[in-house]
């Protein structure tokens, strides 16, 4: 077995979402004397060794595997999550259970339902080292030295809340939230961000005394920021930045985007085009109301009024869609959902609609628009649709 395939039913295993087809197939391929490097890796990839333990015995561990694996089949509905975590700090002894992602499957999926695709949010430390983040996982943020610096609870990643540090230079964190799925984070000075999918926010584990609060985001962020007139706080957006001092709000800053937008609620911000950020220059201001759009091509920065909440709903889980075209619907469709989308109706990439979708599946939202618009759609697999 490939160890990808391996690896996959190890997590479908552990998180409570493996057919009795897969359990079978976990069980054989264990049994082999080959996967042991394999399932070492994995344990080394996925799981955060205690300090204080050298070793650990990757075959008796894989003995006690199998050995739950036999008392469980046949019983897989009575999979609990709490009992599995429990057990897989028995599997690995000292060593501390990093984070899975805990997305229940079925087998029973209706006609025309789609399968999200298998992706985690993790968080990548400067030092390199990767960990996956259970949107369901409690646990505590651990740096390169061991000290706590923060702890998850949930779908949110708290940082210490202290004074700044007087070290020269930061040590940065950055998180990684895939297509289908969103996240919080409350930095250390108490900002917050909630991350939509597709997006990545690279950060301080602690803010530098003396020195601006500095972000790197790529994708979309709500951000809540902490005042802090001495430490100004700057998000930058790829050739954007953003400078704030305490606000509410919105950016959009996808790659793929040939604009990016920022949208205020509260306080206000100052938008720079990357080497405009100067002692003196105010930039392009926005007050509350306001969207700033700045073009990648061109460089320039306008503005307009907008309605804030139609671009702050998908904080809630709501998408709302107003004199979009289709081409950026089926866009945000692909990053919510985790699917790909082909249009293949090119007159259709350029119409406006409007529309607002509540939490539902995307096989609801495509009936919608072809009850409505007569746009009609086609199922390759579990995770690609194609637009006629």
């Amino acid at each position: 077995m490939k160890p990808k395939k391996l690896h996959k039913l190890i997590v479908k295993y552990i998180t409570a979402s493996i057919s009795a087809k897969e359990l079978d197939e976990l069980e054989v391929s264990l049994k082999e004397s080959s996967n042991t490097q394999l399932f070492n890796d994995y344990v080394k990839t996925n799981y955060r060794i205690d300090r204080k333990m050298k070793t650990y015995d990757t075959e008796k561990s894989k003995r006690l595997l199998l050995d739950k694996i036999k008392k469980d089949k046949g019983n897989l509905n009575k999979f609990q999550y709490r009992s599995i975590l429990k057990y897989a700090a028995i599997i690995i002894f000292s060593m501390t259970l990093g984070y899975f992602v805990n997305d229940k499957l079925t087998n029973e999926t209706p006609a025309k339902e789609f399968a999200p695709k298998e992706n985690f949010i993790t968080l990548e430390r400067e030092d390199g080292n990767i960990q996956v983040i259970s949107e369901d996982g409690t646990s505590e943020v651990i740096d390169s030295e061991g000290n706590v610096v923060g702890s998850q609870v949930g779908n949110q990643l708290v940082y210490t809340n202290g004074k700044m540090t007087g070290s020269e230079e930061p040590i940065y964190n950055t998180l990684h939230v895939p297509y289908g799925k969103h996240f919080e984070l409350k930095l250390s000075d108490g900002s917050l961000a909630y991350l939509n999918a597709g997006s990545s926010i690279k950060y301080p584990v602690e803010f530098i005394e003396g020195k601006d609060r500095t972000v790197f985001l790529t994708g979309e962020a709500f951000l809540e920021v902490a005042k802090d007139a001495k430490h100004p706080f700057i998000v930058k957006a790829a050739n954007l930045d953003i400078k704030v001092f305490g606000t509410k709000f919105n950016v959009s800053a996808y790659p793929e985007d040939i604009v990016k937008e920022v949208v205020l609620v509260e306080g206000s911000v100052g938008l720079y085009s990357e080497t405009d950020m100067s002692i003196g220059n105010e930039g392009t201001v926005l007050t509350p109301g306001l969207k700033g759009s700045f073009d990648n091509t061109k460089g320039n920065i306008t503005t307009e009024p907008v309605v804030t909440s139609v671009y702050t709903s998908w904080v809630k889980g709501v998408l709302v869609f107003r004199n979009m075209t289709f081409e950026n619907i089926l866009k945000k469709l692909e990053r919510h959902y985790n699917v790909k989308i082909v249009n293949k109706n090119s007159k259709l990439a350029t119409a406006k609609f409007n529309a607002s979708f509540g939490d539902m599946p995307i096989a609801k939202i495509l009936e919608y628009f072809k009850g409505e618009y007569n746009i009609d759609y086609s199922i390759i697999n579990d995770n690609e649709i194609i637009v006629n």
